[in-house]
């Protein structure tokens, strides 16, 4: 059956407000990207010298896990997290998994990939569902696991385009009391690494316990031929004050920075797939516009060829 005019008409009309919704979601996606990418690297500077500092402090065995008792030791404030709850070191019976989506579609592969890339990290670790605690940051990745009856410990919905800090600092301190209160005995963040506009690479770093997982960061840059840390540390007023200001910091610099870089890789996704929508409809407007001139063309001869017999029976 032959499509009308009018049908075609119709679907080019509705095809160039699509596209028009794709290119303004595009632009705004763009600007998003272009935002977050110039606090992001102004954070980068201060997280990489957090980090150094953390790993200087756990190569010079300042850093020491409490393994003893596993059980968490009270901060001198309820507003802050205890250096101790991110040393304990226990027997790993539950891991806990923070995984980093986003709260919304039209963002391309980039929920799909965190997704099922995390579920292959978690197989290669050798860890079952049974064993595994997830911890969804978004809630697509909330959504995909409590479908599935996976033991959601805790979600955090409605992270904004351009996270601030304090954001963050709260799911940390969630984080680390369960954690301390033993929901899990280690804890991996999973999240899209932003490469460029195009790519994304799919990241896992061990947070918890914080000595043992700085002590592998570091041997496994040694391996790649980085600058070996030389440790030499004098400590002032001590020891227990110098680790309660600086390894929340790492704590929280590590998650904000997952969670920025995620922001980034998703900011850059959505753009790149809006603009492929756009391209689409552009594509299928042409389609459709030739389509319709055909239909135009093949109407004006039929009515050409009725005028001319119509003409010819007269004469």
């Amino acid at each position: 059956m032959a499509v009308s005019e009018q049908d075609v008409l119709r679907r080019i009309d509705s095809t160039k407000k699509t596209r028009q919704i794709t290119t303004a979601m595009q632009m705004v996606s763009t600007a998003k990207l272009s935002q977050i990418q110039k606090h992001t690297s102004g954070y980068q500077v201060y997280a990489e010298k957090v980090e150094s500092i953390v790993a200087h402090l756990a190569k010079s065995h300042l850093i020491k896990a409490n393994s003893s008792t596993g059980e968490p030791k009270n901060s001198d404030s309820e507003d802050n997290i205890s250096a101790d709850d991110l040393l304990i070191q226990r027997p790993v019976k539950k891991v806990g998994f923070l995984v980093i989506t986003s709260d919304r579609g039209l963002v391309g592969s980039y929920n799909s990939s965190v997704l099922k890339q995390t579920e292959d990290f978690i197989k290669s670790t050798g860890h079952s569902t049974e064993d595994s605690v997830i911890l969804a940051v978004g809630g697509t990745g909330a959504d995909f696991y409590k479908g599935r009856d996976m033991n959601v410990a805790y979600e955090y919905r409605g992270v904004s385009d351009v996270p601030t800090f304090n954001e963050v600092r709260e799911i940390v301190k969630t984080v680390t009391s369960m954690y301390s209160n033993q929901v899990f005995d280690e804890l991996y963040v999973c999240y899209n690494h932003f490469v460029n506009r195009m790519t994304n690479r799919f990241h896992s770093i061990k947070m918890l316990p914080i000595s043992d997982a700085l002590v592998k960061s570091q041997d496994k840059k040694a391996e790649e031929g980085k600058k070996e840390i030389m440790p030499e540390y004098e400590t002032e007023p001590s020891e227990a004050v110098l680790l309660q200001d600086i390894l929340p910091q790492y704590a929280e610099s590590l998650v904000y920075g997952a969670i920025l870089d995620g922001k980034t890789a998703e900011h850059a996704s959505s753009s790149t797939a809006m603009q492929t929508a756009s391209d689409n409809a552009k594509d299928l407007i042409s389609s459709l516009q030739l389509q319709y001139n055909r239909a135009r063309q093949s109407a004006i001869t039929t009515e050409i060829t009725e005028i001319t017999g119509g003409q010819a029976a007269l004469e």
